[in-house]
């Protein structure tokens, strides 16, 4: 009785354990089931798989970015530029002089390279450029970043530069073995004059650090420099311009007085700027002598007169001798020449036949201003070299009141500029060349990329001295036009047909494949 009972008590216990441990194995079994079947589902394999795609796309994304940053700081030239007016490109000049280059360079800027690009978007478009300078040179330029506050060993490496208060305006000291040049912000970036005159501050409007890195490279690495005489005393305009572009690429200029000192015996070309006082006899006499060297010739005067007629009977006979006379001042009527409408003595000249072989762009004229004619008195002797129009005139000295600008017109392009030339048995030549205005010459002209002046200039230099290396002119960028700029009719079409057709029908065609598949399963 007992045992039944207990038999009976039991029982009911046994089945609600089984049955509690069915159900949870059928719970357990039923959510195995959910999982997997999900899992299996075609929704769930979708929705895995475009997961799955999208985190593999973002990821090879994301490598991909760091893969090309990484190479376009290893290879600066991968970093193409769309920019309308290149801003970030390295021009045809800078890349040819620079991987060519036989000598190595070292180009340090005086500055951490985190706070020049604290300075502003000229800085960093500057630090650009100068990568992509070093990448082309082959491996002969290296740049270095120096804090030169912090580093007396380097200032003191290089005594004879002014590291007091001047210091604030330097940026790049470039240097090739013993020789070096300091540039500083003037040099390597436009700014607004205005601004800077009546502030005291730099408002930056262009980069220029292609050119003036270049000129420095060619000063640096240059050993036979050309020696040119300055003829000072004789009440001369201001040669600063033109001295400068002398020294930027690679001319020594060092001044001289007639009347007390001799022609340096390793000078190759005499400098007579825009006196207003008449040479001596005794110096005129050097002069010739000079140049005649014995009947060896190979010696060059290069003479420019100033603005206001003067009294110079040595200058005129000396000039005379090499078959040139200084004439009135030349003028402008044809309207295509004229730099300004309202003003004829301010004119685009044409080139002669002579020191265009070498000019990069003969395209670009020169400008002149406020010249003298430079009549051709002896024609087998001397020759011009830039001409006004068939339209221009001289402007007589001795003018009656009813003179008109037509009445100066000869129908033949008046010379602006001419060469007198003197060559011997064994094809050795002297000259005396005479450009008529010293105005064209002045620093704020020969900076404008849209004239010749000091490409010209220096390719006759060039040529009369054999100097190999012609001008170098590079073109100041600024970041006014930095936007996506395509100019050329093909590269628009193409990128037209590209993003606005190929482009979108690509996409458009997957799009229509992948949901005729899907719904077709």
């Amino acid at each position: 009785m007992n045992e039944e009972n207990k038999n009976s008590v039991a029982a009911p216990e046994n089945n609600s354990d089984k049955k509690n441990a069915r159900g949870a194995k059928e719970k357990k079994a039923k959510k195995n089931t959910g999982i997997k079947t999900f899992f299996k589902s075609r929704k769930a394999k979708k929705g895995t798989v475009a997961a799955a795609i999208t985190a593999l796309f973002v990821i090879a994304v994301i490598i991909v970015n760091i893969i090309t940053g990484l190479l376009v700081d290893r290879f600066p030239n991968l970093n193409i530029d769309f920019t309308a007016n290149n801003s970030f490109a390295l021009q045809a000049d800078t890349i040819d002089y620079v991987s060519h280059l036989e000598k190595e360079a070292v180009l340090y800027v005086l500055m951490p390279e985190d706070e020049m690009e604290n300075q502003g978007t000229y800085f960093i478009q500057a630090n650009r450029l100068l990568d992509k300078i070093k990448a082309d040179s082959n491996g002969k330029i290296k740049i270095e970043y120096i804090d030169f506050t912090k580093n007396p060993a380097f200032t003191e490496k290089y005594k004879d530069i002014d590291w007091g208060e001047s210091a604030s305006t330097y940026f790049m000291l470039v240097t090739c073995a013993d020789n070096y040049k300091m540039l500083d912000v003037k040099d390597c970036f436009e700014y607004d004059q205005d601004t800077y005159a009546s502030q005291g501050m730099y408002q930056f409007t262009g980069t220029t650090i292609e050119q003036a890195v270049v000129k420095a490279l060619l000063n640096v690495t240059t050993d036979d420099k050309t020696v040119v005489n300055l003829i000072t005393g004789n009440n001369s305009q201001d040669s600063s311009g033109i001295v400068k572009l002398l020294n930027d690429n690679a001319y020594v200029v060092n001044e001289i007085n007639l009347v007390n000192q001799e022609i340096e015996k390793d000078a190759e070309v005499l400098m007579l700027y825009a006196p207003s006082v008449d040479l001596d006899e005794d110096a005129a006499d050097k002069i010739s002598s000079w140049l005649e060297n014995n009947g060896k010739y190979g010696r060059s005067l290069i003479y420019i007169p100033p603005v206001q007629t003067i009294d110079a009977p040595n200058i005129s006979h000396l000039l005379d001798s090499w078959g040139m006379e200084i004439g009135g001042m030349a003028y402008e009527t044809n309207g295509y020449y004229l730099v300004q409408s309202d003003n004829p003595f301010a004119f685009l000249t044409s080139y002669g036949d002579y020191f265009t072989e070498g000019l990069k762009n003969k395209n670009i004229p020169v400008v002149t201003f406020d010249a003298h004619s430079v009549i051709i008195k002896d024609s087998e002797m001397a020759h011009s070299i830039l001409n006004g129009s068939e339209d221009s005139g001289i402007l007589p000295e001795n003018r009656s009141k009813d003179f008109t600008f037509g009445d100066g017109i000869s129908g033949t392009p008046v010379s602006v500029a001419a060469e007198g030339l003197k060559t011997n048995d064994e094809n050795k030549s002297s000259r005396v060349i005479v450009y008529g205005s010293y105005a064209m010459f002045a620093s704020e002209i020969m900076k404008y990329n849209s004239f010749n002046n000091s490409a010209f200039f220096m390719n006759v230099i060039n040529t009369i001295t054999d100097n190999d290396d012609s001008g170098i002119v590079i073109e100041s960028k600024s970041l006014d036009s930095a936007e996506l700029g395509v100019t050329d009719a093909n590269t628009k079409n193409t990128m037209f047909a590209i993003f606005v057709v190929i482009v979108p029908l690509v996409i458009l065609i997957i799009g229509l494949v992948t949901w005729i598949r899907r719904r077709n399963k």
